[in-house]
């Protein structure tokens, strides 16, 4: 993928954001309809976005590539819990803001940007590797990341048993058990699941809309926090994939998914849940742009 190839990318995901910004300043949309769309997103069009990533593909990989891959996001994961546990003490800020340097640390936005990226970097076959990853993502943002945007004491377990975690189990199962439901239930899912990505965009421009957007580039403690998330993490996941002796192909996805920005259902989950969603929405919108310049980079040392 070249540097245009990769801006483009970036330029759409940033285009819908700007749309639901004006979408919000015409009145458009407004705080009631941002929460609704969260609802409708976290509840309907993100568990079947989950579900038919894996249920669609023509093949998955043999069980011991998908157990191989999930041994690698183990090293992934545990990275990111790393520095979310470290991290956020040295960017300091409200308990709310907090929330949100652990979420941004622990979840990129390995889906929605990470897919295609993938896909354009290693060819097709890339595919299935970045689902079989994002599988502990769809389970951990949806069960960890409420408690680490919230804080345990506003936090209720009964919160972790969601229509996102359920699918998140469901596509597991099935990556596992190579079992497949008829094509007609993929494509349902698929149908349902593909207005996700804009959907999420649109509330986070929405959200950027109340804001004063300008601040977002002067802030310290947001780009310290690109900085780690884009930079760091990948850079450190090199080097440890590469002394484990990981396969190329398998090692150029996983750093290239660790190189997302953060994960566009932050927003969704701090409308839910009460975080802190003008801090999110900012972090959203400068590691995204932040990372048009950030991926190239990192994708010209791994090919």
């Amino acid at each position: 993928m070249s540097f245009f190839d990769t801006l483009c990318e970036m330029l759409v995901i940033l285009f819908a954001m700007a749309m639901g910004f004006l979408a919000r300043r015409l009145e458009y949309f407004n705080g009631e309809t941002d929460q609704r769309l969260s609802k409708v997103v976290l509840n309907i069009t993100m568990p079947a976005m989950i579900v038919a990533a894996v249920i669609t593909g023509d093949t998955l990989p043999e069980l011991a590539e998908v157990l191989a891959v999930l041994r690698v996001a183990a090293v992934f994961y545990l990275l990111e819990m790393v520095f979310a546990l470290t991290a956020p003490r040295l960017l300091g800020g409200t308990p709310g803001q907090k929330g949100v340097w652990r979420f941004g640390l622990v979840f990129g936005n390995i889906a929605f940007i990470g897919y295609p990226v993938a896909t354009a970097l290693f060819g097709p076959e890339a595919l299935f590797y970045a689902v079989i990853l994002a599988m502990p993502f769809n389970l951990l943002s949806y069960t960890l990341g409420p408690l680490m945007l919230v804080g345990a004491k506003r936090f209720q377990w009964k919160q972790m048993l969601t229509p996102c975690t359920v699918a998140a189990v469901l596509g597991l199962f099935f990556a596992l058990t190579r079992l497949r439901p008829p094509a007609i239930v993929g494509e349902c899912l698929s149908f349902v699941g593909n207005v996700t990505v804009p959907l999420s965009l649109l509330v986070v421009g929405s959200l950027l809309a109340g804001l004063p957007v300008g601040q977002v580039f002067k802030s310290p403690r947001l780009w310290c926090l690109s900085v780690l998330r884009l930079l760091a993490l990948p850079g450190v996941l090199f080097v440890i994939l590469r002394a484990l002796g990981t396969a190329p192909l398998l090692l150029g996805i996983t750093v290239i998914e660790m190189a997302m920005p953060v994960a566009v259902n932050g927003s969704m989950l701090c409308l839910e849940y009460g975080g802190d969603k003008e801090c999110m929405a900012q972090a959203t919108l400068l590691t995204t742009a932040a990372s048009i310049v950030t991926i190239p980079l990192i994708a010209a040392v791994l090919l």
